[in-house]
């Protein structure tokens, strides 16, 4: 599989129900993330965290579709041609 440079937005509405599942799911494809920037509390009481990733679409897919999977998670991502 051919990895390319890509990033993942995060926006999280309540960041103490959904904190753990979410690093849960990081740690799980950390192999592919290549930093992380967390922005606790950037607006009320959502956070937004920001990936930038070197990983396979079928690798990206499968992080996005889990963390999409988590209540009150809001995704979108992006790699470079």
């Amino acid at each position: 599989m051919n990895s390319r440079l890509g990033f993942v937005g995060i926006v999280v509405q309540d960041r103490s129900l959904a904190s753990e599942r979410i690093n849960a799911i990081l740690h799980d494809h950390g192999d592919g993330i290549l930093g992380r920037m967390g922005l606790p509390r950037a607006r009320g009481t959502h956070s937004v965290i920001t990936l930038i990733v070197d990983m396979s679409t079928d690798e990206l897919g499968a992080l996005t579709g889990r963390l999409g999977q988590v209540e009150g998670v809001q995704v979108k991502s992006g790699l470079a041609g």
